[in-house]
């Protein structure tokens, strides 16, 4: 009976917090104190919970906020006017407009007693409130949202933000990962390296070329990869390791040293991503609690085994520094660590920031028996090695939580000043979700994509309706509500600062993000590149593209939208006082955009072609490189579908002249292998090489052709036909505007045998090429076996390390 009386007790409460973060204990005909900036608003007429959430009066939650009410009888809504804010909402609607926009009203308006009544917490954070239940004062506070965010503060408080989050059916799934800590770097070194040693390597150094970089989004902000170079060394990523080679000069390549990271009973570290500079290495990765075996009495008696996980059971991300003054024996001088998994990080000078996320499981601890426990491991937590080895929990009254984004987890971002490894690194920790990561200079933005179901009632238009959203009046006789899903992108801005990353603004735009290149700061203003709808619907539901722009306080400053209705987008990239961005449906429209004037963006020129681009690159300020993949579009005889489908093929290399902005042209292409090729440069853009100076162009591709007998004997080769395996490595090219694209060949690491063994695939494993950089006049292929050297004007090998 008391598990039911619970069960009851959270439906109760799940389904007063979609409005008004009530607790379990409320009655459910008594409607809570309410509060504003601390003080009770006084009611002309009291709230009601009415279904389970409150409501209250339009009119004296306007006047609490100082706004005014002026009622429309034509269209039966009232319009809500004041502090920048338009709300204007139709009677008994489960849809109202703020600013002119369609939102969706969790409940619905309604006419109680000749006054019309909202959700209050919809009214509220319409008009850039926060709303949250105070336990302390069993009441309703309401806040403006401004210069902070609002702070989760109790655990009571804590256990209603994930309890309104579970009902709405917006967790997570909870992920059991191991966690790690290398038998190697157990120890913390603080003893300077061999001065021979040291010596021998600054004497190296010192005679160094100019060398590659990895390849980022925003100059002046690196981003972290499997293989970086410092000149004369290449440090990889190499499965559970890490190697250090020797690089330069090619004639005496060898591998210097290997961290190794095996882990033990306990623990287990994975590294994925590193950063070097003069004085570090960075290791990035994840480190996981490996599950332990405790007896306990089995059946007749008999000593048993069973599985269990540490209670703090999901892992951290793990940073750990190493003193590279001698290469030959790395020193480990700083270990790091924020719960939950890896998301990305930036290093910007001296300062690196990385971020976790952290599933919060609240069902899992609240059947613990030990409350206080359960408390603490529901608290977010790190380590430094700075402050000891155990962790340190951060107090709820130090966590805060993005409104616009609850879930079931903790977002935590840890900034350690590279110059004073000494300092406990700088973490902050929020309540929420995080997925697409942009860093400028001086900004960190976190954005996440809500999603929600939202009705459309295709209503007959009265005249004087409002032009956008949903239409006000009387419903057709054979019209039917259908769902729509509605997408909306929430943008966190946090301040970066010699290690330090403090929240700034909340900004909100429609659609959905693809990557980290839909996202760009430039000169005070963040432009963002966004898809609405879904690709295949002819309705109001189909998809179109669009760009904002937002000021410094991330509102809105100007827009295009509804490019390419029917389309999503491939790839966005903004390159100063220009956008462009590619869409594709069955042909690739590369859009060019002018963002000079950020009130008034305009959509200057459109080139539509065969194909689409995954990644567009910079070439200089009127060319752009594109990479995707060819299309060959073929009629459909499936009546039941599109009139016509575009098979995707090789990959295809573009140089696109948008010197006649009005008039963009493809000016070269190169196209590479039959259906199945790939490269991961369509995937992730650091593994693109260039170099404008030196009209150097490279990057590992995966090539599949078609036997030219094929063709010969069925001339009728269907689109849709796969090649078979010709090359893997790196594929190596002149690029000018005056050639374009000159094949130079292709370096693989696959011996003579390796290729003979090959069949329509081929599984390259350890000598897949990964990476491709330069040191002088060497260019270097990187794999998990090999490292090649070859000169870089000839190609002709000049010496290879098998990685052992």
């Amino acid at each position: 009976m008391k598990k039911k009386a619970l069960a009851a007790g959270l439906l109760l409460s799940a389904t007063i917090l979609t409005s008004a973060f009530v607790p379990v204990t409320t009655n459910a005909n008594q409607a809570p104190v309410v509060r504003f900036e601390g003080q009770p608003i006084t009611f002309s007429l009291q709230p009601k919970l009415i279904d389970g959430i409150l409501m209250a009066s339009v009119r004296d939650l306007a006047k609490a906020l100082s706004m005014e009410v002026t009622w429309n009888e034509a269209e039966r809504l009232a319009v809500v006017t004041g502090s920048g804010y338009e709300l204007k909402l139709p009677l008994n609607s489960d849809f109202a407009y703020v600013n002119g926009k369609a939102n969706t009203i969790y409940g619905s308006t309604q006419m109680v007693n000749g006054s019309m009544y909202v959700p209050l917490r919809f009214f509220m954070e319409s008009a850039n409130h926060v709303v949250r239940w105070d336990s302390a004062t069993s009441s309703v506070n309401i806040t403006k949202q401004a210069e902070s965010l609002p702070v989760v503060g109790t655990y009571d408080h804590l256990v209603t933000l994930l309890t309104q989050n579970e009902s709405s059916g917006s967790a997570r799934v909870s992920l059991l990962t191991k966690q790690a800590k290398s038998e190697t770097t157990s120890g913390i070194a603080s003893a300077p390296a061999s001065a021979g040693a040291a010596a021998v390597q600054d004497s190296a150094r010192a005679a160094a070329p100019d060398y590659s970089s990895t390849n980022v989004q925003v100059q002046g902000v690196d981003e972290s990869d499997v293989v970086k170079t410092d000149g004369t060394y290449i440090y990889t990523v190499n499965k559970q390791r890490i190697v250090v080679t020797q690089a330069y000069p090619a004639d005496q390549m060898k591998v210097l040293s290997i961290l190794d990271f095996p882990g033990n009973q306990d623990t287990q570290f994975q590294p994925s991503e590193i950063y070097v500079d003069d004085k570090h290495l960075i290791v990035l990765g994840n480190s996981y609690q490996n599950y332990k075996r405790i007896p306990y009495d089995g059946a007749e008696g008999a000593t048993e085994m069973k599985m269990i996980l540490p209670m703090r059971s999901q892992g951290t991300a793990k940073v750990m520094v190493y003193d590279l003054t001698d290469r030959s024996s790395l020193k480990l001088v700083k270990e790091a660590e924020l719960e939950g998994n890896y998301v990305s990080s930036r290093k910007i000078g001296s300062s690196l920031y990385f971020i976790s996320n952290k599933y919060v499981n609240y069902y899992q601890y609240r059947e613990m028996a030990d409350k206080e426990k359960a408390k603490t491991a529901l608290t977010p937590a790190y380590r430094d090695s700075a402050a000891g080895d155990s962790f340190t929990s951060i107090p709820l009254n130090q966590v805060y939580y993005l409104p616009k984004a609850l879930e079931p987890n903790y977002v935590l971002i840890g900034g350690i000043n590279l110059n004073e490894l000494k300092q406990t690194m700088n973490v902050t920790s929020y309540l929420g979700s995080g997925q697409n990561v942009y860093a400028s200079e001086e900004n960190l933005y976190v954005a996440v994509t809500n999603y929600e179901q939202m009705r459309i009632h295709p209503l007959r238009i009265p005249a004087g309706a409002p032009a956008q959203g949903i239409r006000i009046g009387e419903p057709n006789e054979a019209s039917q509500p259908y769902e729509l899903p509605k997408q909306e992108t929430i943008i966190y801005q946090f301040g970066l600062n010699a290690g330090k990353a403090e929240y700034k603004n909340t900004g909100k735009v429609p659609g959905r993000l693809l990557n980290q290149f839909s996202m760009d700061e430039h000169n005070g203003h963040f432009r963002l590149a966004t898809t609405t709808g879904e690709m295949g619907r002819t309705d109001d539901g189909i998809s179109k593209n669009h760009i904002f722009i937002l000021d410094g306080n991330l509102k809105e400053k100007g827009k295009i939208e509804n490019i390419a209705p029917g389309e999503r987008i491939y790839s966005t990239r903004f390159m100063g006082d220009r956008a462009y961005m590619v869409t594709f449906k069955n042909t690739d429209p590369l859009f060019v955009m002018d963002l000079k004037d950020p009130a008034k963006p305009q959509l200057l020129g459109a080139l539509k072609i065969p194909g689409y681009s995954d990644y567009l690159h910079p070439y200089d300020e009127n060319h752009i490189i594109g990479f995707g993949k060819d299309t060959i579009e073929v009629d459909n005889k499936n009546l039941n579908g599109p009139q016509s489908i575009a098979y995707y093929q090789g990959m295809k290399v573009a140089l696109f002249d948008v010197t006649d902005v009005n008039n963009p042209k493809e000016k070269f292409k190169e196209l590479i292998g039959d259906r199945g090729t790939d490269s991961e440069l369509l995937h992730n853009h650091r593994a693109l090489l260039f170099n404008k100076e030196k009209n150097l162009l490279s990057f590992p591709v995966n090539v599949m052709k078609i036997d030219p007998s094929q063709t010969t004997n069925n001339p009728k080769m269907p689109a849709s036909a796969y090649g078979n395996f010709a090359f893997q490595g790196a594929y190596v090219y002149n690029l000018d505007l005056e050639k374009g694209f000159q094949f130079r060949g292709g370096i693989t690491h696959l011996s003579q045998e390796d290729l003979q063994k090959a069949g329509q695939y081929v599984h390259a494993g350890d000598k897949q090429v990964q990476r491709v950089l330069y040191i002088g006049e060497t260019l270097y292929t990187v794999s998990n076996g090999l490292i090649k050297a070859n000169d870089l004007n000839t190609l002709q090998e000049k010496n290879s390390v098998v990685i052992p």
